[in-house]
């Protein structure tokens, strides 16, 4: 593609995927500096990207339900791109792509294809077997021949972010960051788990250890048992920061240990090391790239205990959301971990 094209991305979400998607974009706009990009996304999701520079954004709310689909119409108002970058492989997401007009219509390839993907491309992707994620997302740009290598994949943060940031975090690349919950609740790590952890860390280490979390009565519950298990006193900012703040958060720390779910994939993005805890899903495909070394992975353990099944015998992107299944995670390795992270930090 030698002339500056208009490019359309479709990713609606999660939050962890679209941060993936900041790379993607970024190694367009190093190979197409005027490049036209337009981004549809979530509304949730364009919290974390709404100031990235040189992308005209549609918002989709899928809680408005056919009134976001006659607004996203609207938008469109019949335009025609010369590429659409169908990201997502989820049924909504396939019918929102038939809205799109576009030359070419690149979307994932039969492996990684479901819910009718198939049938609203026309071209997709290689097929590499065991891809992470990110990778795969950053496999559009080469698709277009833009390389991807090097490229900045952190989401912007703000300068007020970073003021609150600096009143939590007075030394930067001190404190331990806790954020427990996922959005999938058979991923979260047990509170024994995440006191001891914390404990130790303040204790061995004279750190402070910060939890971090959204406004979710689940977020919050699971803040506070946390806090009450603890023999030291943890600063809890779950539920009292906002997204914004919560990147600067992650940006200034020492580390950030976590489930799967968008923290990791921030952090990571930020240069910020990640002590990830994976059990009922893989770190391979879904870990924080930068940070797999540092992740505590029981998913292989997962596989044989309740599929009967070695890892690589099941499907990639294969889910255990079973009851139990995070307690495989120990917490004696997580805090060898963060022994290898934090000796690193100093």
């Amino acid at each position: 593609m030698n002339s500056v094209p208009a490019i359309c991305l479709l990713r609606l979400s999660a939050l962890g995927d679209v941060c993936h998607c900041i790379g993607l974009v970024r190694a367009l706009q190093r190979q197409w500096p005027d490049a036209a990009l337009t981004w549809i996304i979530g509304k949730n999701e364009f919290r974390l990207v709404r100031e990235l520079p040189g992308v005209e954004f549609m918002v989709y709310d899928k809680r408005a339900g056919l009134a976001g689909v006659r607004n996203l119409r609207r938008l469109l108002n019949g335009r025609r791109f010369d590429v659409l970058l169908h990201a997502q492989v989820s049924l909504r997401a396939n019918l929102l792509g038939t809205l799109l007009r576009a030359d070419r219509r690149i979307g994932f390839d039969a492996s990684r294809s479901r819910e009718g993907h198939r049938l609203v491309v026309n071209e997709t992707l290689p097929a590499v077997p065991y891809q992470h994620q990110a990778e795969a997302l950053l496999e559009f740009a080469r698709v277009l021949g833009a390389e991807p290598a090097g490229v900045d994949r952190a989401p912007p943060v703000r300068d007020e972010d970073r003021q609150f940031a600096a009143r939590h975090q007075p030394e930067p690349g001190r404190a331990v960051l806790i954020s427990p919950c996922s959005s999938h609740a058979m991923r979260n790590w047990t509170v024994a788990g995440y006191a001891e952890t914390a404990d130790w860390v303040i204790e061995k280490t004279g750190r402070a250890v910060i939890l971090i979390g959204g406004p979710s009565a689940q977020e919050k519950q699971l803040g506070a048992a946390i806090e009450a298990a603890m023999r030291h006193k943890p600063l809890n900012l779950i539920g009292k920061d906002t997204l914004g703040q919560s990147l600067a958060m992650l940006e200034r720390a020492a580390c950030l240990v976590a489930p799967d779910s968008g923290p990791v994939h921030f952090a990571a993005a930020l240069g910020t090391p990640v002590v990830g805890l994976y059990a009922s899903t893989w770190s391979r495909r879904s870990g924080p790239l930068g940070s797999l070394e540092h992740c505590v992975d029981r998913f292989p353990e997962a596989c044989r205990r309740y599929l009967g099944r070695e890892p690589e015998q099941v499907r990639w992107g294969k889910r255990i959301e079973k009851p139990g299944v995070m307690t495989l995670i120990e917490p004696e390795a997580v805090i060898a971990g963060l022994r290898v992270v934090l000796d690193q930090s100093r």
